[in-house]
């Protein structure tokens, strides 16, 4: 598939964001054989949604990736003023790093509820690991 966006497919860089997002694994190359993991049912399901997605709803998924990319970059651009407690009467958000992690991770499941997908097994390694 082409990286060239066209509006009535997701281009391979999209797919792959998608996977991503939705906290599923590197789908990888169908040169090297097929992984166990390809045979579940909720992969499937992913693939069979990116490939058979309308217009309509290819608009929708490229408007959810284009927010998303700027959200994932917030918690470290956040995580780059931690240094400052006050200067003058400005005073940072404590609490600001995981304000943005924690809306990230909601634009995240909006994608994942959009699809109509379950979320990947990412996301309980990644749950446990933050406590949420």
């Amino acid at each position: 598939m082409s990286e060239t966006s066209n509006s009535n497919t997701l281009t391979d860089i999209e797919r792959v964001n998608v996977r991503r997002y939705c906290w599923y694994p590197a789908f990888g190359s169908e040169n090297v054989g097929f992984s166990s993991w390809r045979f579940f049912d909720h992969y499937g399901q992913l693939e069979f949604r990116l490939t058979n997605l309308s217009m309509s709803e290819i608009s929708v998924v490229r408007g959810m990736l284009s927010t998303l990319v700027i959200l994932e970059t917030g918690p470290s651009d956040a995580a780059n003023q931690i240094d400052t407690d006050k200067a003058a009467i400005w005073t940072r958000n404590k609490d600001e790093v995981k304000d943005r992690v924690d809306l990230y991770n909601q634009q995240r499941l909006e994608l994942v509820q959009f699809l109509g997908i379950p979320p990947g097994p990412a996301r309980s390694t990644f749950s446990v690991r933050l406590n949420v």
